[in-house]
């Protein structure tokens, strides 16, 4: 099946409680909190309309539902009790909201009737009854119609089609599939081969995308829709997403953009005359800066509006009178908040802290965004503005916290925050790290280490939060963790991402190892005969590849990474990732593959060894983990691997999760644990 836009017409921070004795985070205080999603503003500007995930650890499930908080703050409240909801959008006059909710029929399009003078729910009703089921709706300007996406078979022109062939496949004792071009497989599902499809063929679109802003916009009149789509004939090696507009009735599409490279997240002025876009510049390089860019729609011309800005342009917002924009941006460790004045304005910082997630309520006055940090995940911020940029606030930094969802949980746990360090890393670069120190720290002590590795390898720690790999909960049980950001990290401009291309074991193991050189001179505590390397994805490549290149560590843990990369190119299906990063295919490049494989330095293997991989990975497909757990059994090292069939690159059900903590904390713990002290 392939993905589709269609179109249906419808009639302050944690307060310290005074003489709490505070104990570490554990798993169980992070599976309580709720995980808080984007701002959406009522078009009154009165309330915040928000989803929030609720994790019950016991029935393994993750269940959002839809909140409403007073935008100039005050008690939030879950409005939509009786059923889940998830990705509330205001209907242009406010007194309805779209939400989705799988409570019938699998995912599909809820209507929910809104007081704004109560801040109530008055009733709902569900709108879509689709085979392939609704995503990503987002309203019209006019109010007319909704824009949504579905996942259905190309040879189908309409609802009964899908639905036959859903039935039939359900039905059939035959599982087999056949394949007839590349990307038959993404990330962790594969393709089978009373709305209207504004995007007929075989190709998806919007493109897949992890997460983000949309790839699809309404113009303001609600005539025109602007998406994103691949045409390219072999999407598995290219990033040549275009931008296309089509009417809301349906046609021939016009595709606006020629670049060769990636263009994506369209979003229209309001005043109807620009589309404001990001696009990269290199085709096939994924980890390209983002520039943000201007279509003009009368005239068809296109600006860059921030060549000059070296940083990836993120999450972007118009201002409502089409004057400004404004966008988030990584930058060591932080993604400030930053606005962007047209026509040739120069990005101003307005915020720092780890912003995402920007909207604007619609009198201009105030700049929405959530907000995390290594202590605490996504609350919603709310900053005041002016015409000259922004207004300083009561506490003296111009944001206020509009949510407080996680306070009270927080408030109970003892936590630290990351304390960043600069050292001189390969070829004199200068390389920043973070360090987190264990709960009830006693400078007086030595504590062991985690190290941890992060993934991309285009991607960086930082003071943000996670789920997955929880820096407080590494730190917990009384480990010092040092993470470094090493060549390729984001947010410290395009050279240092595009070191570490064809360069995958050079400049950032070197960045790496100096890191840690450094933490272990500064900081006396640090115990250095007792350190552990943990990494996944690219970071678990790196797990592999420390594996053959030093013996200073007392035990790795490497999780979904890549160990042979000649077989991780064949089992990919982003094959523009791997062709970009080793410059070529095995076989018309194969020396360049070789030189950064960790499966050739087996002989040098030493240290004790934590394999995990999910069955369901195939960006890092679960042979690279059997590859490397048989390598390290034969060679009589201590190992242990973690497999799991339900999972894909990331452990996201609750119970799978707890299991992954306790069997990684425990490894680390029996080689450089307290009883090694």
């Amino acid at each position: 099946m392939r993905r589709l836009v269609v179109i249906a017409a419808v009639l302050m921070w944690v307060l310290p409680v005074l003489g709490q004795t505070k104990r570490p985070f554990t798993f169980q205080d992070m599976m309580s909190l709720k995980r808080v999603a984007e701002p959406v503003p009522s078009p009154d500007g009165k309330w915040v309309l928000f989803s929030a995930v609720d994790v019950s650890l016991e029935a393994n499930t993750k269940t959002p539902h839809v909140w409403a908080v007073p935008a100039a703050g005050g008690e939030e409240r879950e409005i939509i009790t009786a059923q889940n909801a998830d990705r509330p959008r205001w209907a242009p006059d406010g007194k309805r909201f779209l939400f989705l909710s799988t409570k019938e029929g699998g995912s599909q399009i809820w209507i929910a009737d809104f007081d704004s003078s109560s801040g109530t729910v008055t009733g709902v009703h569900k709108l879509t009854s689709i085979a392939t089921e609704a995503d990503g709706p987002i309203w019209s300007p006019d109010g007319r119609n909704i824009l949504f996406a579905s996942n259905v078979y190309p040879e189908c022109t309409d609802e009964a089609c899908n639905q036959k062939k859903l039935d039939e496949s359900a039905h059939t004792k035959i599982k087999a599939l056949i394949f007839t071009h590349l990307l038959y497989r993404h990330w962790n599902g594969y393709k089978e081969s009373t709305s209207r499809d504004l995007t007929p063929g075989d190709h998806d679109v919007p493109p897949f995308s992890l997460g983000g802003q949309d790839d699809y916009a309404f113009s303001p009149d609600g005539q025109e829709v602007c998406y994103t789509a691949n045409l390219d004939e072999e999407e598995a090696t290219s990033t040549n997403n275009d931008l296309f507009i089509v009417s809301v009735n349906g046609g021939l599409a016009k595709k606006i953009t020629d670049n060769p490279a990636s263009d994506s997240t369209p979003l229209y002025s309001s005043d109807g005359k620009y589309i404001a876009y990001r696009a990269q510049f290199r085709p096939g390089y994924e980890s390209d800066r983002f520039r943000l860019m201007l279509y003009e729609r009368k005239t068809g011309e296109k600006k860059n509006l921030t060549e000059n800005f070296d940083r990836w342009v993120g999450t972007f917002t118009w201002a409502p009178d089409s004057k400004a924009i404004y966008f988030s941006s990584e930058d060591k460790g932080e993604a400030p908040v930053y606005r962007l004045n047209l026509p040739s304005g120069v990005p101003a910082e307005l915020t720092r802290g780890y912003n995402d997630d920007l909207a604007i309520t619609r009198d201009g006055k105030t700049l929405l965004f959530t907000r995390m940090s290594l202590l605490h995940p996504n609350e919603i911020y709310g900053q005041a503005i002016q015409e000259a940029g922004v207004e300083r606030s009561a506490n003296g930094m111009g944001w206020t916290a509009v949510t407080h969802l996680n306070d009270s949980i927080l408030s109970h746990a003892s936590m630290s925050p990351a304390e960043p360090f600069w050292f001189t890393g390969a070829e004199n670069v200068k390389v920043e790290g973070f360090i987190v120190k264990p709960p009830n720290f006693d400078p007086n002590r030595k504590y062991p280490v985690k190290f941890l590795i992060h993934g991309g390898p285009q991607g960086a720690w930082g003071d943000d939060w996670s789920y997955r790999w929880n820096v407080e909960l590494f730190a917990a049980n009384g480990y010092v963790v040092v993470m470094i950001n090493p060549r390729g990290s984001t947010g410290y401009g395009q050279k240092f991402v595009d070191d570490i291309n064809g360069d995958w074991g050079g400049r950032a193991f070197e960045d790496l190892m100096k890191g840690l050189d450094y933490a272990e001179s500064t900081y006396p505590f640090i115990d250095k005969d007792r350190e552990c390397a943990l990494g996944a994805s690219y970071g678990g490549y790196m797990a592999n590849w420390i594996l053959g290149h030093t013996n200073r560590f007392k035990c790795i843990v490497s999780h979904d990474g890549m160990f042979n990369t000649e077989s991780a190119w064949g089992t990919t299906e982003e094959l523009w990732f791997n062709e970009w990063e080793f410059k070529g295919t095995p076989y018309n490049n194969r020396e360049l593959y070789r030189k950064w494989s960790p499966h050739l330095s087996a002989t040098s293997f030493k240290t004790p060894t934590l394999v995990i991989h999910g069955q369901l990975d195939y960006r890092l497909d679960v042979s690279e983990g059997f590859q490397l757990f048989t390598t390290v059994q034969r060679l009589k090292i201590p190992s242990k691997m973690l497999y799991f069939p339900d999972e894909g690159h990331w452990i996201l059900k609750p119970q799978n999760s707890q299991l992954w903590y306790k069997t990684v904390n425990d490894w680390v713990d029996q080689w450089v644990g307290q009883s090694h002290r």
